[in-house]
């Protein structure tokens, strides 16, 4: 089989990685890929915007499946560019990537279909957003969530803790910080509790969810500063417990599948729900439409199956006859980012260590490199996944961290705390 992965960052390099061990899979290809990419696949420079051409690559090379990583080709519509041609894709359809591309689109969804989620309302005038923020701390509320109704890389979003951050944040949208995404703003309750996240896979027939994970959004350690992409993950997440498990698929899973269904969205993809889990019971955050990044690096290093196989699967519809097998191990991703990030940063730093980081068993994701004469360097804000199984989290944790201290950049930042939620929820793991 030829495989095409579209996209460039960390989640693509371990999509490829995983694909690319699959027996049935002779060729990987990456449009456009990076430069630890092209290790593991047969890297193509195409942008990933560039939406005809890359069916074009399709078509002329027999791909017999397209997996779409990024937001961005979702919501532009890549996964009704490709089927329009008969191309297998793994990706829902441009109407379907709404919930992720539009936060108001996703909070009626919710609503309409009882999915627990936070309390909150949608605004295409600052005055009233204001208005309703105002009268939400004058309530006794301890904090606010304000969203950039539309895709903002990760930026849109602000968790205030006082009235004067929460006004500011709304003139930041309308005044076009974030462009066209911040045109409608959705604010709403700030939910307790502790933050997981659930890739569930769905043909629009069946929805299967993959091990649980969580992220870690904050910059700093202790999860302070400002939100970044993410600066890494482990797996499984304790805060899921089978309780929990049987909620998140009976609250949220079955009547996400109800919903697809009665509005005939064509979603042949990933459902990525970010939650908020207080006391067991969950509340959804977020529904994003690919894999969370870093999230899918510590979920593909336990997963045992065929990759190529199970995402087939799901673009031909026939997802209830894929075969999912996982590890009993845990596995923890520790992104590594160039100083400064998420603000400014420097590139085209050389990055050593590589090789040595690899050699007991740990795996070098790359999300932001690229080849400059012939050695390779930093290239984006969040640089290096470096990822690592272990019998417990906390011998996936040293594992991790063991190969991080064999990497070296200039500026190099990481956070030393990944995992340790999962420490003080479960000692014994």
């Amino acid at each position: 089989m030829q495989v095409l992965v579209v996209g460039s960052g960390g989640r693509e390099h371990a999509l490829v990685w995983a694909l690319k061990k699959s027996p049935k899979v002779d060729h990987v290809y990456c449009a456009p890929g990076n430069a630890g990419i092209a290790a593991d696949a047969e890297c193509v420079d195409i942008p990933v915007s560039e939406l005809e051409k890359l069916a074009d690559f399709a078509h002329d090379k027999k791909i017999d499946l397209t997996v779409i990583g990024p937001e961005n080709p979702l919501c532009a519509g890549i996964a009704d560019v490709f089927r329009a041609r008969g191309l297998a894709v793994f990706g829902p359809s441009q109407a379907a990537a709404q919930l992720e591309g539009s936060k108001d689109f996703a909070k009626k969804f919710m609503l309409k279909y009882g999915i627990p989620t936070a309390r909150g309302n949608s605004f295409t005038q600052a005055d009233d957003a204001k208005k309703y923020i105002r009268d939400e701390f004058s309530s006794g509320v301890r904090g606010i969530v304000v969203k950039a109704d539309g895709l903002a890389a990760g930026k849109g979003v602000l968790v205030a803790e006082s009235l004067d951050e929460a006004l500011d944040f709304v003139d930041s949208c309308f005044e076009g910080n974030f462009g066209k995404a911040g045109a409608k703003v959705v604010v709403e309750e700030k939910l307790d509790g502790e933050e997981a996240s659930i890739l569930a896979l769905t043909d629009g027939h069946t929805i299967v969810p993959l091990v649980s994970s969580q992220d870690h959004k904050r910059i700093f350690d202790l999860d302070q500063g400002p939100n970044t992409g993410g600066m890494g993950a482990y797996s499984p997440a304790p805060v899921v417990t089978p309780k929990a498990a049987a909620r998140i698929n009976d609250q949220i899973l079955q009547p996400f599948l109800r919903g697809i269904q009665q509005e005939n969205l064509d979603f042949r993809g990933v459902i990525f729900v970010g939650l908020m889990i207080d006391k067991g019971l969950p509340k959804v955050l977020e529904f994003n439409v690919r894999f969370g990044d870093p999230e899918i690096q510590p979920v593909l290093r336990r997963f045992e199956g065929d990759w190529f196989d199970v995402l087939d699967h799901v673009a031909h519809g026939d997802l209830a006859n894929a075969q999912l097998v996982w590890s009993g191990e845990a596995a923890v991703s520790v992104v590594m980012a160039a100083g400064g990030y998420p603000g400014k940063y420097d590139k085209n730093d050389e990055i050593s260590g590589l090789e040595e980081a690899e050699k007991n068993g740990a795996k070098v994701f790359h999300a932001g490199t690229s080849l400059a004469n012939g050695k390779i360097v930093t290239a984006g804000g969040r640089v290096l996944g470096v990822s690592a199984r272990g019998k417990t989290i906390v011998e996936a944790i040293a594992n991790a961290y063991r190969a991080v201290e064999k990497i070296h950049f200039k500026n190099a930042h990481f956070r030393k705390d990944i995992g340790q939620k999962a420490l003080k929820q479960h000692d014994d793991i």
